[in-house]
């Protein structure tokens, strides 16, 4: 029966078809230079990609790099995205700049350093393209080189094997207040959950469906322990030390829970507020996994603190160094303190840098206050705190290399590399 015709009486029902919709998706796309040439005897060259796609026989620039500083062989972060049609053979330019001062992008003919060009279904069925810079007349610009990447999204490093390591630390400085006066921050009501236990449920429930044994480190700081009472900065909440994580009968997030309640009892509040001691730990297990060279392990680390740290410059000290490991920290502000200081860690209005001056590797810090969301549903917290994790994840495995640990498996079996795109 044709589309729009009328059934006769007693015909039998019958099924339209039409054409769907081209398929469509999204590629995401990082380039690298190597082997650029210094064309300024009296500078060093500062150079940019440009992405053009030929539209109708033209030319049309799409996007374009961060212009990066006195660099032959730069590696971009700025990520192209990319519409991909399979039925359609999509052609791809980049093309290479040094930008100087303030002229604009290709203002001047000596500003052109090269190009080349490619089609976007080359670069997703082989994953990675290198190829050589030619210069307007197709003359090869020396030994110059560039590498176009596919990036793999985050959801295909969690198919693909990936499990999400997640790590608590908790503030018992004597700040809080005494657990046992309702107005402390640690007070335990027997039907009303506070603030600490509020945030570690809300992020932890999404962060535990991503670890496929639920067996999470919980740690504290600030407090004196059992038994000789010294102040500790990274004693696990379980008070074993040889097994930090929280096992029994409540796995999970849950387990994490009951352990806090358990040891509140035994601890005394006391100070200062020193984080830098639980990021070092972490850190320390996230640069074994490393090590691998594989995209098995993901660590995030949720801090929860009432007050702005007093280790600030060993805290950013920590925060660069993590900030080239498999690695995300997440520090929830609880309570009404003044967390003005807390922003800058979160690298959001600057890059953040140790005190001597060394630049984080990529942002892996997001801060966010509790009482912005105090009215708001654990969900709408969860989704700001987390909302930066996947790009983190992603973030970290493209500038490493390492495909997805199934594909990873797979290319072993054929015989080709299995950790570079």
């Amino acid at each position: 029966m044709l589309q729009g015709e009328a059934p006769s009486p007693g015909a039998p029902a019958t099924l339209d078809i039409v054409s769907a919709s081209p398929c469509l998706a999204k590629v995401e796309l990082r380039v690298s230079l190597r082997g650029l040439h210094d064309r300024d005897a009296l500078s060093r060259t500062n150079p940019c990609v440009a992405l053009l796609m030929q539209s109708c026989a033209q030319w049309m620039e799409v996007e374009r790099t961060e212009v990066m500083k006195s660099t032959l062989s730069p590696v971009f972060s700025k990520v192209f995205t990319v519409d991909y049609y399979f039925e359609e053979v999509q052609k791809l330019r980049f093309e290479v700049y040094d930008v100087n001062g303030g002229s604009r992008l290709g203002s001047r003919e000596e500003d052109f350093l090269g190009a080349t060009e490619c089609t976007l279904g080359q670069i997703v069925s082989q994953r990675r393209i290198t190829k050589g810079l030619t210069q307007k007349h197709g003359k090869p610009a020396g030994k110059s080189a560039i590498t176009i990447i596919k990036i793999y999204s985050f959801l295909e490093y969690i198919m693909g094997g990936c499990q999400i390591q997640f790590t608590v630390a908790i503030d018992f400085t004597a700040s809080n207040g005494d657990p046992q006066n309702s107005c402390s921050l640690h007070y335990i009501h027997p039907y009303q959950p506070n603030e600490y236990l509020k945030a570690l449920v809300a992020v932890g429930e999404i962060c535990q469906d991503y670890d496929s044994d639920k067996m999470f480190p919980a740690f504290g700081f600030g407090a004196r322990i059992p038994p000789e009472f010294t102040v500790s900065h990274d004693f696990p909440l379980n008070m074993d030390p040889d097994n930090p994580e929280c096992a029994g009968e409540c796995a999970g997030i849950q387990g994490v829970v009951e352990a806090y309640q358990n040891c509140l009892p035994k601890l005394q509040l006391y100070g200062p507020t020193n984080i830098a001691p639980i990021i070092a730990k972490v850190a320390k297990v996230a640069a074994e996994e490393e090590i691998t060279g594989q995209a098995s392990q993901f660590f995030i680390l949720l801090i929860l603190t009432d007050g702005v740290v007093t280790d600030m410059g060993d805290t950013r000290e920590a925060i660069v160094r993590a900030s080239r490991l498999p690695m995300s920290i997440i520090i929830v502000g609880v309570g009404n303190a003044d967390f003005t200081d807390m922003h800058m860690l979160d690298g959001d209005d600057g890059v953040l840098r140790s005190p001597r001056g060394e630049p984080t590797a990529r942002d892996i810090v997001q801060f966010v206050p509790f009482r912005d969301f105090k009215s708001a549903s654990p969900e709408a917290l969860a989704k700001c705190v987390l909302a930066e994790v996947p790009k983190q994840v992603v973030e970290y495995y493209s500038t490493k290399s390492l495909v997805p640990r199934a594909l990873a498996n797979e290319m072993q079996l054929t015989g080709s590399s299995p950790l570079k795109l």
